[in-house]
């Protein structure tokens, strides 16, 4: 599951699923990924149940979870009642998540083989940004049973204006081109900024040809962080991992300070946004 690069980060002829090794960077460390990345909303992962077919009881569904990185989003979706299987290209993300009991093939979705397997359901969590969105969605076709639903989606981080000025403010000190850098100085309308994001997800569904038009979906909500708490996350976003030790070290303790100042936690509005689209007539 890993995270999508600030809007403007990746020059906008370019693909982001192309570049792959910012994409595998963040297995570097799986357990502080899984520990300190936001699960998705119940709302979210019970609206995509209830959308797809399903073979039996309601809400027993057979997902593929496309890019499963830790097993965030499967465990949900196990929790929920489904079968999930995982697809995920990093080694290190696929092994921690089958150490939390998810089954997981190692490959990009692009080369996966399905065998023949069919799903109720094809999900990605905070992933499809790098797939390759036509082909991407002509693959979850193939292994996708009739009115079998794709729901790809990405949790939008928007801290309060006060900590977002102090944030941005320390990454120009300390580290004025990295990703967070940039991602700071963007307007506080996140969703905005990630639209070209959702806009391609739905442009490679209906370029694949095998669906119906696509919806957009979006589940507000909000999470109070300490800052120990948003310290232990930061190394897990952007290129914060391919950071020198010593900038990473400076950004962390500037934001640290910041946090203290805002008065020791601060609460981070969250948009979860969904892509999605039932597959036409007999698939």
């Amino acid at each position: 599951m890993p995270t999508l690069p600030p809007p403007g980060a990746i020059p906008p002829q370019d693909q982001p699923h192309r570049h792959r090794p910012l994409a595998e960077s963040f297995g570097s460390d799986a357990e502080r990924y899984d520990r300190t990345r936001p699960p998705y909303p119940d709302a979210l992962v019970r609206r995509i149940i209830a959308a797809a077919p399903g073979r039996g009881a309601p809400g027993v569904l057979d997902v593929l979870d496309v890019g499963a990185g830790t097993g965030i989003e499967a465990r949900q979706f196990r929790a929920a009642g489904c079968t999930v299987l995982g697809v995920e290209p990093d080694p290190r993300m696929a092994g921690f998540a089958r150490r939390s009991g998810v089954e997981v093939e190692e490959a990009t979705f692009e080369a996966w083989d399905g065998a023949g397997r069919r799903f109720d359901a094809v999900v990605s969590g905070q992933a499809w940004h790098w797939v390759d969105p036509v082909v991407g969605a002509a693959k979850a076709a193939e292994v996708l049973r009739p009115g079998g639903r794709l729901a790809v989606f990405w949790n939008v981080a928007r801290p309060p204006a006060g900590a977002a000025e102090a944030f941005a403010a320390v990454y120009d000190r300390v580290a004025p081109d990295s990703l967070g850098a940039r991602a700071h100085r963007l307007p506080t309308a996140a969703l905005a900024g990630y639209s070209t994001v959702f806009d391609r997800a739905a442009d490679g569904i209906r370029q694949a040809g095998a669906f119906g038009e696509p919806e957009r979906w979006r589940f507000d909500w909000r999470r109070r962080y300490s800052r120990d708490e948003w310290l232990d996350q930061l190394p897990t976003q952007g290129d914060h991992g391919r950071l020198p030790p010593a900038v990473l070290a400076a950004v962390l303790a500037g934001v640290g300070a910041a946090v203290d100042a805002l008065g020791g936690a601060f609460t981070m509005e969250y948009s979860a946004v969904v892509v999605t689209a039932a597959l036409d007539g007999d698939g």
